[in-house]
């Protein structure tokens, strides 16, 4: 049973908090990250992939939405495999969640650092997790208008990218040619990894216990965060490309810096990088939130240790949100995790696996069933598209999840 005793998280969130606060983990360090490495992966298929992606997020944001509106609770995917399929399935998916997150807010942290200090990354990134830690234990009404400035900030980085690179004379719209020369193999890579950057509305979903009159706002705030992050990809993505073309792309170390150096403003490369680092706290101060929240609702079952208190004055899960933030300080500052982005969308593609085949129990009419199973197909296709090493290590860390739930229940029973 979970423990419920003490005072509860506040309902603070409206449509519009929900909304910034899904977008701040969206349209972060994933549009600056992720690009390259699906380029590489999939050539001239990036756009194909980019819209793959979109098509699985579309039904994993569809799936957790009608759950989130039944089960407005912290934990998010966790809950409601609990809930509708078991005890283990929703552990699972809580695992899965908690262990690839906390490994990308290590990553985000890092890249925190590498813009804004390259010499010391690791130092940056470790003070970027102690003050955005802070911010959390403060209340997610502070979290919620950092995310405001943070997400304003990325997107009118974004905006400029594109103008500058679709408005100069490098770009071409003949690199834009849609053929696959990456192969089907590589496009379903790249949107694995793409994936890794959709993946923000999540934190919508573990926020249930926060928002308010959550049957209705979190529905509303899922699909429309997952849209405007679509748009603002697919502008991105075309744009780039008309400048660096796929080749350029895949092989570029700062994607947005190089188009626009490309696109012959220089001056504006230092802007991208603030972007960037801005960007890269968005998505910590998500990621932080998002990981804290699903850790209190699996303490509060007693799948993890005894972390399920809420603040009495802040009405945050400070334990959670101390460790998970000690967590992933000493992470960033003795682990390179930058490469994390496929171990971390093996591990979320298995939590949304969870969400669409709990909302298949849902509705028994063929119609109802549909999307999620679209989103279940397109989840475990996804994952096992990565990289051999991301699903070598993600499914690693789920036997390690399962064999620790095995063990806890077989004590129990004793």
């Amino acid at each position: 049973m979970a423990d419920t005793s003490g005072p509860g998280l506040r309902r603070t969130l409206g449509v519009g908090d929900a909304v910034v606060i899904g977008l701040g983990s969206m349209v972060g360090a994933g549009i600056f990250a992720a690009l390259a490495p699906a380029a590489h992966a999939a050539g001239s298929g990036l756009l194909p992939g980019l819209a793959v992606a979109a098509v699985v997020a579309y039904c994993n944001a569809t799936s957790s939405a009608r759950l989130a509106a039944l089960y407005p609770a912290s934990g998010g995917t966790y809950v409601y495999g609990r809930e509708r399929l078991g005890d283990f399935w929703g552990y699972l998916a809580g695992w899965a969640f908690v262990v690839g997150k906390t490994a990308s807010c290590a990553a985000m942290a890092l890249t925190v650092g590498a813009y804004v200090w390259p010499g010391q990354a690791h130092a940056v990134a470790v003070a970027a997790v102690v003050a955005l830690t802070a911010v959390n234990y403060g209340g997610v009404q502070k979290s919620a208008w950092l995310a405001r400035v943070i997400v304003g900030v990325v997107l009118a980085v974004l905006s400029a990218v594109v103008v500058v690179c679709l408005t100069s004379g490098a770009a071409d719209a003949g690199r834009l040619d849609v053929g696959l020369s990456g192969g089907a193999g590589g496009v379903l890579q790249a949107a694995g990894l793409l994936f890794f950057a959709f993946a923000g509305y999540a934190r919508i979903a573990t926020l249930g216990e926060e928002v308010r009159d959550p049957a209705r706002t979190i529905p509303r705030a899922i699909p429309l965060a997952l849209g405007v992050a679509l748009v603002v990809y697919a502008a991105v993505a075309v744009a780039v490309l008309s400048v660096l073309g796929p080749e350029g792309l895949g092989d570029a170390t700062a994607p947005l810096a190089d188009a626009v150096r490309a696109a012959g403003m220089p001056w504006l490369v230092p802007v991208v990088r603030v972007g960037a680092a801005v960007a890269a706290l968005g998505s910590l101060l998500a990621l932080i939130l998002g990981v804290s929240r699903t850790t209190l609702a699996m303490a509060r079952d007693r799948h993890l240790p005894n972390l399920a208190a809420v603040h009495p004055r802040f009405r945050v899960p400070h334990r959670a949100e101390l460790v998970v933030g000690a967590v992933v300080a000493v992470l960033a500052a003795t682990v390179d995790v930058r490469g994390a982005i496929g171990f971390s969308s093996f591990g979320v593609l298995a939590y949304y696996a969870v969400a669409n085949a709990s909302a298949w129990t849902l509705d028994a009419r063929p119609s109802a069933r549909l999307v999620p199973a679209v989103g279940l197909a397109g989840c475990v296709v996804l994952a096992f598209s990565l990289p051999w090493v991301s699903v070598a290590v993600g499914a690693g860390v789920l036997v390690v999840g399962v064999a620790a739930y095995g063990a806890r229940v077989r004590g129990g029973r004793r």
